[in-house]
């Protein structure tokens, strides 16, 4: 099938590990951006072996800005919003190009199962990620950004879901909490570290227990610490912020 009224617009950077597989799998769609920010690995190269994918080079502004600028590229006002280790099946391929996009209100939410070192893990979110883009943004938040909507946008969650490669080297949990605690902190104080603390403790009871990651056995014990480090790092940043105005 062609897929000729949608672009597919992706953030990237260093992410040759599965770029390959997530532009792989979007041949029928006409249009990818693909916008590479600060990459240094063989994203790019990979990248130029698809001839429906247009790169785009520029700088990363915070995960909300930086879509919106990765998207004012895209030729197609229709906007199938993608992270690069996202993989779409012939399903879903299937299910979006069966949409009759006659209302341009419509958000469209997405499930992604969660994989971790490669296995399924019980978690799964809901993502607003096909929408139209002259009537619907992402807000400018630097990190966790969301749809901005409106009393018309209608929101529609499609049946088929995305395999979403979370992580696929140890190594990432460490490079993607430098990443994600330095935005959550950023310009943000917590002085108090009884805080920091608490919110560090709450974090792994959350994802071991009330998120069912106890289930996934080791790896959810992994995944259930790394969410705490992360909360960790984050609010210690904040509170290292509040310690230096004082």
């Amino acid at each position: 099938m062609i897929i000729d009224n949608i672009s597919v617009v992706i953030i990237a950077s260093n992410a040759d590990e599965t770029i390959f597989e997530c532009l792989n799998n979007l041949n029928d769609f006409v249009e990818v951006i693909l916008y590479l920010n600060n990459s240094t690995d063989n994203t790019r190269t990979i990248a130029k072996k698809f001839n429906n994918v247009k790169i785009i080079e520029g700088t990363f502004t915070g995960f909300g800005d930086t879509r919106n600028k990765a998207t004012s590229f895209a030729t197609k006002d229709w906007i199938l919003s993608l992270d690069s280790d996202e993989i779409l099946n012939l399903k879903i391929i299937k299910e979006i190009s069966t949409q009759t996009f006659i209302d341009e209100n419509v958000v469209y939410t997405i499930k992604l199962d969660n994989y971790f070192l490669g296995a399924k893990t019980v978690s799964v979110d809901y993502k607003d990620r096909l929408y139209n883009k002259k009537y619907i943004k992402y807000d400018d938040s630097l990190v966790h950004e969301k749809i901005i909507t409106n009393e018309k946008t209608k929101k529609i969650l499609l049946e088929e879901s995305i395999k979403h490669l979370n992580i696929t080297n140890i190594n990432q949990t460490l490079t993607k909490m430098i990443k994600y605690t330095d935005l959550g902190s950023k310009d943000k104080k917590m002085c108090f570290f009884s805080l920091v603390i608490a919110k560090t403790i709450f974090a792994f009871i959350q994802a071991y227990f009330l998120r069912f990651y106890i289930l996934d056995g080791w790896r959810g014990f992994v995944i259930a610490t790394t969410s705490a480090n992360r909360r960790y790092y984050k609010y210690l940043k904040q509170f290292i912020n509040c310690q230096d105005i004082k």
